[in-house]
């Protein structure tokens, strides 16, 4: 079973780079995305991703509506609303060209603008809301703002539609085009994760957690007397416990400094907000000022979850402990997981030719795809050698060595130095030259 959810998405190329940034808070997404500025190529474009697809998501409600009316869907379908976050920044932008207090407004709607005015203490006696219902929906709304204009009812225009804008600007009419804020975006994508009927299907997987006491018996050496330690044990055993009913799981002590969880999929996710949180690791440093190491595995049985949950905790000890790894059923990474978005990677490369000129290198393909992760989540290429150290879980001096081999491979190169204004050598500063940009792909 694959654990990977394809998701059609159709915008504008603005409003397609915010979701490829949003998605990487989702890591179960694959995305497809068809780009376009006209809000009418959305039915055409909603029929060839239906097949291809388990969920489908809109920029907004105009290029939803046309093409729910114009295909229908089979398949979940979800658009971007627009919300007063990206009113307040249209207004924001608009003010100091014209009076906010007469304005042209379309796709949103009076009691979203009325709630906006009213925090802003503006008044909304003088705004024209567009409430056309017209197969050519674009040009009835540069009528409908250009008619407002000229009659001089009106000094600008708010549209959430991208062509009424341009439209409008080539008449030399202010105007803001109002755009589906990041926050919006991943609102609407946890609501497009949770929709999908492969998603429902994974909602009572098992899931098996380990969850280990960092540097346990040094704990247990500084303990002033036994009453402290067994209060101390009382406390982690109480932090673990609460969080497991959380999760509506089972909680198995398996030894002095290890547990064993077992919950379900869906329940874990949205107590993760899709992997993106484990608060326990918070609570616990908080409560008793023991950290935690924890592997969480997903499996299409038991004994799998198991196995990938051993390895997910092998990875955050390796990672220095405080910190928690998931390893999906098909060996994807998600993690370090803390209170950050998580990297994502996979533990098998299958890029032969990189993976040989590695492999004689010395890079093993866990590094590779550590690395690959950081600058999808980074959107840089350049790292000295301690971030590099940070990243891979391993000390300077084993950086430093590995880095020479990568350097004689030619899979990274020197292009500067960080120079510090304390005394200290400056440190060299790396770019990983086997890496590609990965940037999405425009499908139009």
């Amino acid at each position: 079973m694959s654990s990977t959810i394809n998701i059609g998405i159709i915008c504008p190329s603005v409003i397609g780079k915010k979701i490829n940034e949003a998605l990487k808070q989702f890591p179960s997404f694959v995305p497809t995305f068809k780009i376009s500025d006209d809000i009418f190529d959305a039915p055409e474009y909603a029929r060839i991703l239906a097949d291809k697809v388990d969920v489908l998501l809109f920029s907004g409600y105009s290029p939803y509506k046309i093409a729910k009316d114009k295909v229908g869907f089979s398949i979940p379908a979800h658009y971007i609303p627009l919300t007063g976050n990206g009113l307040y920044r249209s207004l924001y932008l608009l003010k100091n060209r014209t009076n906010l207090k007469y304005l042209s407004i379309d796709t949103l709607t009076k009691s979203d603008i009325t709630k906006v005015f009213h925090e802003l203490g503006e008044p909304v006696n003088r705004i024209a809301f567009f409430n056309g219902h017209s197969f050519d929906l674009r040009k009835k709304m540069v009528e409908f703002h250009c008619e407002k204009y000229e009659q001089n009812i009106t000094y600008g225009a708010i549209t959430g539609i991208k062509k009424v804008a341009e439209a409008l600007s080539a008449r030399g009419i202010p105007n803001e085009w109002v755009m589906p804020t990041f926050d919006d975006i991943v609102v609407t994508l946890e609501r497009a994760l949770l929709s999908s009927e492969k998603r429902k299907s994974k909602e009572s997987q098992i899931v098996v957690g380990l969850m280990k006491v960092d540097n346990f018996h040094k704990i247990e050496a500084k303990a002033v007397s036994e009453n402290q330690w067994q209060k101390m044990k009382l406390d982690i055993n109480r932090m673990l416990l609460k969080y497991v009913e959380r999760l509506e799981g089972h909680l198995t002590n398996l030894s002095g400094d290890e547990f064993l969880f077992v919950t379900t999929r869906g329940i874990f996710e949205r107590e993760t907000r899709g992997y993106k949180t484990i608060p326990v690791l918070r609570d616990t440093k908080l409560e008793t000022g023991v950290t935690l190491s924890i592997g969480v595995g997903f499996g299409n049985s038991a004994n799998d979850a198991g196995t990938h949950a051993r390895m997910a905790l092998r990875q955050s000890k390796d990672f220095g402990g405080d910190i928690c790894f998931i390893v999906r059923e098909n060996r994807n990474v998600v993690g370090p997981v803390t209170w950050e978005n998580p990297l994502v990677y996979d533990l098998s490369v299958t890029d032969s030719a990189l993976l040989e000129k590695a492999k004689k290198s010395g890079m093993t393909a866990t590094y590779m795809s550590k690395l690959m992760a950081q600058v999808e989540r980074q959107n840089k290429t350049n790292y000295t050698a301690q971030e590099l150290a940070s990243i891979l879980g391993i000390t300077i001096r084993s950086t430093h060595r590995i880095l020479l081999q990568w350097l004689d491979a030619e899979l990274v190169q020197i292009v500067g130095e960080e120079r510090h204004t304390s005394k200290g050598r400056p440190r060299q500063i790396y770019r990983l030259v086997f890496i590609e940009d990965k940037n999405y792909k425009n499908t139009h």
